[in-house]
């Protein structure tokens, strides 16, 4: 069982979609929840999928020109892959919520920021923002560990331009 959000209003407009009912319903009902898409086009049904449906229903059309009630908001063949493209597109886009380096980010890192040794440190010195930067390449500390960074000493001599890493400080 799949329980649509739907707006009987033919067209729908977007204002009126209210997409945010889709999660909503889920935890309501504790059943998978789909949309029944009464809108133009493909937005709202894209939507719905990066909110959690996991069923779309749409009106389709072999022709909008041909007439019918349905006309306005149903989907010719081609906006229809654009539809099944998109969505599958989205649901692959969810992923799931992390904060580790991607596989497909590893040769990005460079481009990134990090905390590089700025001034030579000798052991048992305290880091400084005088003796630590935030620069390019991305090989030492993420930069959110500045704050974490400053004021700990040391454990052996740092030379500039050296990554920063935890097993340099005490």
């Amino acid at each position: 069982m799949v329980l649509l959000h739907c707006v009987s209003s033919y067209p729908a407009t977007f204002a009126d979609a209210n997409v945010r009912t889709v999660p909503d319903m889920a935890g309501r009902f504790g059943c998978p929840v789909g949309l029944s898409d009464h809108t133009p086009g493909t937005a709202a049904s894209v939507a719905a999928v990066a909110m959690g449906a996991c069923v779309i229903e749409k009106h389709f059309t072999l022709a909008r020109a041909d007439g019918g009630p349905d006309a306005a908001f149903s989907l010719e063949p081609a906006e229809f892959r654009a539809l099944v493209d998109d969505t599958r597109s989205a649901w692959s886009a969810l992923g799931h919520a992390h904060y580790d380096v991607l596989g497909s980010e590893r040769g990005s890192l460079q481009f990134r920021r990090s905390l590089y040794v700025a001034a030579d440190v000798k052991a048992g010195e305290p880091l400084t923002r005088a003796n630590v930067r935030s620069i390019r390449p991305g090989n030492g500390l993420a930069p959110v560990h500045l704050d974490e960074v400053l004021g700990r000493r040391a454990i052996r001599d740092l030379a500039h331009g050296e990554p920063l890493a935890w097993d340099m400080l005490g």
